[in-house]
């Protein structure tokens, strides 16, 4: 059984200058950067450049993830409307990773360890259900506000 306190005590100092304590929250930008620059210049929405979902080619039915390159090539053509509309939960996911990456730039900046709280088995069910949830809505008749 884990401490709860001891998870938010501060934990050792990073060793070594600046540099080297950046160095992984920068590479990790550079190879997102990388990666939206890729969907941004080449269109998800001309057909032969991405593999088709497997579960919308065998079934007709719309995943979690279905429209989600679309979002991301709408974002890096500073769209937000037209991304929200294609896959509005990897916009929130989209946010939710930049609000980390801040954060571990931050802590890393600071000298601090990045190891924060862990993720319960609470909260995997709840990402679950979020997932689970929103497929089955976009799905739906009434969910069609959610079909990229």
């Amino acid at each position: 059984m884990s401490d709860p306190v001891a998870e938010l005590r501060p934990k050792a100092p990073l060793e070594g200058g600046l540099p080297r304590r950046l160095a992984a929250p920068l590479g990790a930008l550079a190879a997102t950067a990388a990666a939206f620059a890729y969907v941004g210049a080449v269109d998800p929405n001309e057909p032969g450049h991405y593999p088709v979902c497997p579960l919308l080619h065998l079934t007709g039915l719309y995943c979690p993830a279905c429209g989600g390159l679309r979002s991301a090539h709408d974002l890096a053509h500073g769209d937000p409307a037209a991304a929200l509309g294609a896959n509005a939960l990897a916009v929130a996911a989209y946010a939710a990773c930049a609000v980390f990456w801040l954060l571990w730039l931050g802590r890393a900046a600071r000298g601090h360890r990045t190891a924060g709280p862990r993720p319960r088995a609470v909260h995997w069910w709840a990402l679950g259900g979020l997932l689970l949830a929103f497929t089955v809505v976009r799905n739906l008749s009434f969910g069609g506000g959610l079909i990229p």
